[in-house]
């Protein structure tokens, strides 16, 4: 008799990174988010100068050799501020929606496992949350707060705790009542065991693709929070900051807008493209045909 090698399946994190890169649509996303990170950490050593160094002279002039994508108002190299710009907004939208994920998932498994009254009155306080739009609740906190990076990422989470509580809550309603769950129970385990150990990893795959997809939400709301002066004070380099600037300027000088607005495309578009690729990766139903 011979023996017939059997290969062990791959892992759930290798088979689902496997679907990514062979879909077109998500590897594009996935190689445009990758560029836009490598601009962002490489930054001082891509710049071609330095973004808060003001050149009066050179003002408002256009993409040459000196300046690949032109100068603002004040003489500072637009290309040098959009590569440190970039590490403004992936900043605050990865510590936010990290933020958001950690407190809202937590806040939504627990509600979901205990239920009852206290489910109840947890649900309508994060239907009061849901009922502001998020630009307009951040607005309020960074008012309240003040500006700055630290300011920026707390209202930016705040605002995205409420989708992510009710993303989590949802499948715990049901996961409670299985039987894995009971047997838990009759085992002796601790809620605090059978959430993390077993109800947890359940639910890990829509928070990473509802967390994707909040991250553009972020970098937007980031950017519009820039733009009408609520954001990360200046001179510090932001894409909302660097927008709102060039709007001065917007008719004999149009690229100051457009070079910050395509990259806030860019990046919304690329992460759009990967959270809608980590969705139909981890879909059961799309991964069965």
């Amino acid at each position: 008799m011979t023996d017939v090698a059997v290969s062990a399946p791959p892992s759930p994190w290798r088979a689902m990174a496997g679907r990514i890169l062979t879909d077109p649509t998500t590897l594009a996303g996935v190689i445009v988010c990758a560029i836009i990170v490598a601009g962002a950490l490489l930054a001082p050593w891509l710049a071609p100068h330095d973004p808060l160094e003001q050149n009066i002279i050179d003002r408002l002039a256009g993409p040459g050799s000196e300046y690949p994508l032109g100068t603002d108002q004040f003489g500072r190299d637009v290309l040098s501020r959009l590569l440190w710009g970039a590490r403004v907004s992936l900043l605050v939208s990865f510590l936010s929606i990290a933020g958001a994920v950690i407190i809202g998932g937590a806040i939504g498994m627990v509600s979901g496992y205990v239920g009852g009254r206290f489910d109840l009155i947890t649900m309508q306080v994060m239907d009061v949350l849901l009922s502001f739009p998020s630009l307009i609740l951040g607005m309020i906190m960074v008012a309240l707060l003040g500006s700055s990076v630290t300011n920026l990422v707390v209202a930016i989470a705040l605002t995205a705790i409420a989708p992510f509580a009710r993303i989590a809550r949802a499948p715990v309603l049901v996961l409670k009542e299985r039987a894995f769950i009971e047997a838990g129970r009759a085992l002796g385990f601790s809620h605090l065991r059978i959430l993390f150990v077993h109800v947890l990893p359940s639910i890990v795959n829509d928070l990473l693709v509802m967390g994707t997809l909040w991250m553009a939400t972020a970098v937007r709301t980031e950017a519009s929070l820039s733009f009408i002066g609520l954001g990360v004070k200046p001179p510090t380099s932001t894409w909302g900051g660097m927008m709102r600037d060039g709007f001065e300027n917007i008719l004999d000088s149009a690229w100051l807008c457009i070079w910050p607005g395509l990259a806030i495309l860019a990046l919304v578009l690329g992460l759009n493209l990967v959270g809608d690729g980590l969705y139909d990766a981890t879909d059961p139903k799309a991964n069965a045909q």
